[in-house]
């Protein structure tokens, strides 16, 4: 089944994400965009298994993106890098290659400009952000991401322990300091403070 028209997949996020704003429609637009410059059709479908998708943002975009795309991190396909901006790289494993999509700046202007009668943002962003075209949207480079069989979806390893805290750690994700594993955790990569 090929992609669904942006009226259906606006549904689906706001079924999704608990409602509809400018950013699932930005999100939802900008994930059509990057899968459709990659030729991937069904990509949460059918295809589903040649995508992996990071995004750089932990906003409502990424929820859309995850709508169309079909990535989960459950799944293994989609990896989360916390940049703070309105983008998304997609990597066609079966062709490898993978194009970075970015949300231009410039279009909460550009939709100012087009409806200034419309005084509250947001609708103005949802009207402007389902009318414009993908170039007065959205930037896209080419791009090589390096992944290797450990960040794969369906990849499986044993686990370690970590000799520290005695933890699991699953696919690869310990590292080595000073002669003995550790967790990234125990080796200082903790994003919390044990009480």
């Amino acid at each position: 089944m090929p992609l669904k028209t942006l009226a259906e997949y606006e549904t689906m996020a706001s079924e999704a994400h608990g409602h509809l704003c400018a950013g699932q429609i930005l999100g939802l637009r900008l994930a059509m965009y990057g899968v459709g410059l990659l030729g991937i059709e069904d990509p949460a479908g059918k295809d589903r298994k040649r995508l992996v998708t990071f995004v750089e943002i932990d906003r409502c975009a990424t929820d859309a993106i995850t709508v169309v795309t079909g990535c989960r991190i459950g799944k293994r396909a989609l990896k989360f890098r916390d940049f703070g901006k309105v983008a998304a790289t997609f990597c066609d494993l079966a062709e490898n290659r993978a194009v970075r999509v970015v949300a231009r700046e410039s279009s909460k202007q550009l939709a100012a400009e087009r409806y200034p009668e419309i005084e509250n943002r947001n609708q103005r962003e949802m009207r402007a952000y389902r009318e414009l075209a993908d170039a007065d949207l959205f930037e896209h480079q080419w791009v090589r991401v390096a992944l290797g069989p450990e960040d794969l979806p369906g990849y499986r390893a044993g686990r370690v322990a970590c000799e520290q805290c005695g933890e699991a750690v699953n696919f690869r994700r310990e590292v080595k300091r000073d002669g003995r594993t550790l967790c990234r955790a125990c080796a200082g990569e903790r994003y919390y403070e044990p009480l």
